[in-house]
């Protein structure tokens, strides 16, 4: 099928996948900086952004095979790729299928969750889905001030006051309006488990980055991540939540540019924390809570709403 797609940069390819409810300008934050030493390609996945959904099933391995077509129709196999959340795992799964992507980073990947994490997985972005959609009319005045994006987004970011406010408008409109999200989040939550790729299967590069305070992906979930694929190098973010790319841009743009590059690197060299353009103050304490009980708010909300 034809995807929309937004291409910039010159040199090596590099492929950007965002995640379940998001578009290509999930990247914005870090685009620019990636396009200045390579040529990236960002998609907007089928039922998301300007791209139609999949006239049959929509699903992690149907995304995953569009991935494919797309990649092939413009001569592009074997190119580098990033995934971010639902993307994260679609890189992998291609990165497992083999002969389709080259050196891979996969970002805070969904599909790991084990046990009483399905639900909380399951129900938490849901209703965060549907307060979002109902929140549309006055979006832009929530999450065009600090105070609005420390309530609204706790979920997904660590530092969320600090998210550019336009960027959180933006990813809030797409999260709301993408047709295919119910379905996905379905699959994602309940349908086929993500299945695992033998050491020494994978050659090519292969790193997978998680926040520390990531509330969608819990961070334990990366044990089963290495177990399905040990083949992967983990790296960490701090103070850094379910998007590295909106927490820790510099330190996000760093990491991709340095695994794909195929070069030798440390952590330390990566994460130079001591950097105050790429350090923020921790979460307070006070901000999480009220996002949660704002959370828990709109879902008793929600289901009073639906007896009515």
């Amino acid at each position: 099928m034809n995807m929309h797609y937004l291409r910039r940069g010159t040199g090596r390819p590099l492929l950007l996948v965002h995640g379940i409810g998001g578009s290509l300008g999930s990247w914005n934050t870090i685009i620019d900086a990636l396009a200045a030493e390579r040529d990236v390609i960002a998609v907007d996945l089928p039922g998301h952004g300007k791209t139609p959904p999949l006239p049959g099933e929509n699903s992690i391995g149907t995304l995953a095979d569009a991935l494919t077509a797309f990649l092939t129709t413009h001569d592009l196999l074997g190119t580098d790729a990033v995934g971010s959340s639902m993307g994260g795992r679609l890189v992998l799964e291609l990165a497992r299928r083999g002969g389709v992507l080259g050196a891979v980073v996969s970002l805070n990947p969904g599909g790991f969750w084990q046990g009483w994490e399905i639900p909380v997985f399951y129900h938490s972005v849901a209703i965060s889905q549907k307060l979002v959609k109902a929140l549309q009319p006055v979006m832009p005045a929530i999450a065009g001030s600090a105070v609005g994006r420390t309530v609204l987004l706790p979920q997904f970011s660590a530092q969320p006051w600090a998210i550019d406010s336009q960027q959180a408008i933006d990813e809030m409109h797409t999260f709301a309006n993408t047709p295919v999200f119910e379905e996905l989040l379905d699959r994602l939550a309940h349908g086929e488990v993500q299945k695992a790729a033998p050491q020494g299967s994978i050659t090519e590069p292969l790193v997978i980055g998680w926040g520390r305070q990531d509330r969608v992906c819990l961070p334990g979930q990366a044990r089963l991540a290495l177990e399905k694929f040990p083949d992967a190098r983990l790296y960490w973010f701090e103070n850094c939540g379910h998007f590295p790319q909106w927490d820790q841009p510099g330190e996000a743009t760093r990491l991709i540019l340095a695994a794909t590059s195929r070069h030798a690197f440390t952590d330390e060299s990566i994460a130079r924390r001591k950097s105050a353009k790429d350090s923020a103050p921790a979460v307070p304490k006070a901000a999480v809570i009220g996002g949660v009980l704002a959370l828990l708010a709109g879902g008793v909300w929600l289901l009073a709403s639906r007896r009515k």
